[in-house]
């Protein structure tokens, strides 16, 4: 089966580690490598917060140079590197990068949910004709949104799984791209029902954050504090 699946049907989106910028075409060459690809589609700076080997804080690099060396990379070897983007960038911090950037970033993956929409960056994406990727969407493994009434009340209604309706509610916005994770096959394809939602269906679904706000993955982990979002100050 694995024999007639080809890079032609896949999109391989890698993330650079946090790294230095002259680290950034080993980087790149480390990904073709190891998926025995030519090209990669899209590569990701994983999050505005440069780190060392070991995984601390390396307050010795900036990662605005780190993107200029994406920006090298992609401009000198197009064939190689389709195109770039950034992971975990809020408004502030894409501000920074746009003063910048000779390429506006391709693609914003973020956390996004009901109890995380992150209404500001969705915005400010969308003006600059940013797509975003929402990453955990179902709120992370064994979440809470998965037991939330108005979410089981849109699933009923639809005779879909909470889960479907969480997928559907980046599925049916413009400029989003949604990721559930699976590895199983039947999980995939239960996956893949999006339902439409009306106009009711997502506002009651976006209110949920208003009692029920968390964040699964927070930025204090890298060391350099909040980087931005207005929830993790």
């Amino acid at each position: 089966m694995y024999n007639r699946i080809h890079h032609t049907d896949l999109y391989l989106v890698p993330h650079s580690r946090n790294i230095a910028p002259h680290q950034v075409p080993e980087a790149m060459e480390s990904s073709l490598k190891k998926l025995d690809t030519p090209y990669i589609d899209l590569w990701l700076m994983h999050w505005p917060a440069p780190m060392t080997r070991d995984g601390k804080a390396d307050k010795g690099h900036d990662w605005l140079d780190t993107w200029k060396a994406m920006e090298d990379l992609h401009l000198a070897h197009p064939e190689k590197l389709k195109a770039i983007g950034v992971s975990n960038f809020s408004v502030e911090y894409l501000e920074r990068l746009l003063k910048f950037a000779r390429v506006v970033p391709a693609v914003n993956q973020i956390e996004l949910h009901p109890s995380c929409p992150q209404h500001d960056i969705v915005a400010f994406c969308q003006s600059k004709g940013i797509v975003l990727t929402a990453y955990s969407p179902l709120g992370s493994d064994n979440s809470p949104l998965l037991k939330n009434e108005v979410v089981k009340k849109i699933a009923t209604k639809y005779g879909v799984t909470p889960t479907n309706v969480l997928i559907s509610l980046h599925a049916n916005k413009p400029f989003h791209v949604v990721l559930p994770k699976s590895v199983t096959k039947e999980r995939i394809l239960s996956n893949a029902r999006i339902v439409d939602l009306t106009e009711e269906d997502i506002n009651d679904l976006h209110g949920i954050d208003k009692t029920h706000h968390f964040r699964a993955c927070h930025p204090a982990w890298t060391g350099w504090g909040g980087l931005g979002f207005p929830d993790c100050k």
